[in-house]
């Protein structure tokens, strides 16, 4: 049983976030919500753990197309980066506000930035394109995350100042829009840049609150330096472009690491 821990570790904390919540607002949802999304991670890690080849994209496909589809476009709530803002401008601690605290800001802290490689719905359907490998060195425009971010904050900033009406019905417009944009913009960078995770390393909001929170992440890849021969595949096969042959956390974009055990499945010696 010891080699099932993580998942095991994986599913209580979740499921103690669930409980706690379900108490604390005295809403069901909750115990349902943080429940589902703790067991389609841990099924995830067990199947990897017995060499599942498709693992990760299991998980993705059911946290993410809940999130996307349940949440997002049946129960039109705004789980995109406007949402958050909208709910934190209105003092309501629901929804976006609870999604981001646990996955977004303080999550990361415990498992780094696994929520983009195991549950994120924009991901999800990037990682279907052909560029799972960046086929091109890293380019130095991560500072185009920063200017969405202060966007995403200024536009919903405008509508409370604006008081415009209807708020509610904006932000789930707002969400599929939104959607739609990120979807486009990150199939065209892929095309472009020859990398199915061009968005994520240079556009997407969401990776303001994260980095910084990785950068003190529980669960990370270490490199066992006897067993490492300095092939170089690690990095190679890296979809985020991380040096997890460095065990330190300043590593080369360290807080970039997606937990998607790309480097851990193709490592030669099992040195991480």
């Amino acid at each position: 049983m010891k080699k099932y821990s993580v998942p095991l570790i994986m599913l209580s904390i979740f499921e103690t976030v669930a409980i706690l919540l379900w108490k604390a607002k005295d809403n069901l949802f909750y115990l349902f919500n943080f429940s589902y999304i703790g067991i389609s991670i841990s099924l995830g890690l067990f199947l990897f753990i017995n060499k599942y080849k498709y693992a990760r994209r299991v998980v993705q496909l059911l946290v993410g197309s809940y999130m996307l589809i349940y949440l997002g476009v049946i129960s039109r709530e705004n789980m995109q980066i406007e949402g958050f803002w909208y709910y934190l401008f209105t003092g309501v601690f629901e929804a976006a506000t609870i999604h981001y605290a646990v996955a977004k800001i303080f999550g990361p802290l415990i498992f780094g930035r696994g929520w983009c490689g195991y549950a994120c719905w924009t991901a999800m359907v990037l990682d279907f394109l052909p560029y799972k490998i960046p086929k091109e060195p890293r380019k130095k425009i991560g500072w185009i995350r920063y200017i969405t971010f202060a966007l995403s904050l200024l536009f919903v900033s405008f509508l409370f100042l604006s008081h415009v009406g209807e708020m509610e019905k904006i932000m789930f417009w707002t969400f599929l829009v939104g959607n739609a944009l990120y979807y486009i913009a990150g199939i065209v960078m892929a095309f472009v840049l020859k990398d199915n995770r061009a968005f994520c390393k240079y556009i997407c909001p969401v990776t303001v609150f994260m980095k910084p929170m990785s950068y003190f992440s529980l669960f990370r890849v270490k490199c066992d330096k006897d067993k490492c021969i300095s092939c170089g595949k690690c990095k190679r096969v890296c979809p985020m472009n991380v040096d997890v042959t460095d065990n330190s956390r300043k590593r080369k974009n360290g807080t970039e690491c997606i937990l998607c055990m790309e480097c851990v499945k193709n490592c030669p010696k099992g040195a991480l």
